[in-house]
């Protein structure tokens, strides 16, 4: 009996990048875990609906370590996409994969199918840096993602809002909410406002939440920049 029915279509795979927060855990780490601790009483939303990659470079853990940090993480409600710092030897079932650079390491290759395959259209070329202003302000639960220039908000960012930037990000109004910058490995951005009143502030790789920046500046014109590897802050006005 002839098959009449239509041929299987292959499987698709597609890429995608997108924007991750890096968790570097130190030594000690029961000491790690407790400040881990103490930011999410003062931020128990702070990794809410993030993607999160874990560094262990500082630490080398053997396997045993790495599941019982993996388990420590879960109970925080901590979810981990994947891994960097460390070799192949940490690869196994029930681990995140293992990243170098934010890309996996190794690359599985699926069989060509039988059916001729359609020619890959080359990849488009990498956008160019932009600006982005936003004429009005960010409303509680709105997130604003230009990962390829700077923001500009003409009036505030409420709480719960979020700003995430390549370049550099600018708030004529109040910040209180989230504001990253340089989320393009861009330690030169900078994050300007009106009024300083933020939840969560980051540049580049580095963050930091309300409780950490202080009540000195706060209500002032003030901006934030990255020094030899710290976040700075200073008064506008």
């Amino acid at each position: 009996m002839t098959d009449t029915s239509p041929p299987r279509r292959p499987v698709q795979l597609r890429g995608r990048a997108f924007k991750s927060l890096v968790l570097a855990p130190e030594t000690p780490l029961p000491d790690w875990l407790a400040d881990l601790d103490e930011a999410l009483q003062r931020s128990p939303t702070l990794f809410d609906g993030r993607a999160l990659i874990l560094d262990v470079a500082a630490l080398a853990p053997a396997a045993p370590d790495l599941d019982s940090l993996l388990a420590e993480l879960g109970s925080r409600q901590i979810r981990i996409l994947g891994i960097e710092g460390t070799d192949v030897s940490l690869l196994g079932p029930g681990r995140p994969p293992l990243l170098v650079q934010g890309r996996p390491s190794n690359t599985i290759e699926i069989p060509a199918q039988p059916e001729p395959e359609p020619a890959v259209p080359p990849a488009p070329p990498e956008p160019a840096t932009t600006s982005l202003t936003i004429e009005g302000s960010v409303r509680s639960g709105q997130s604003i993602v230009h990962p390829t220039g700077d923001v500009t908000v003409m009036g505030s960012v409420s709480s719960g809002a979020e700003i995430l930037a390549g370049g550099s990000i600018h708030v004529y109004g109040a910040l209180r909410g989230r504001a990253i910058a340089g989320a393009a490995r861009n330690p030169r951005a900078r994050i300007c406002c009106r009024k300083f009143e933020p939840e969560l502030l980051g540049i580049d790789r580095l963050v930091r939440t309300a409780e950490e920046m202080g009540n000195h500046l706060r209500g002032k014109a003030v901006q934030i920049w990255l020094d030899g590897g710290a976040i700075k802050f200073a008064s506008l006005d």
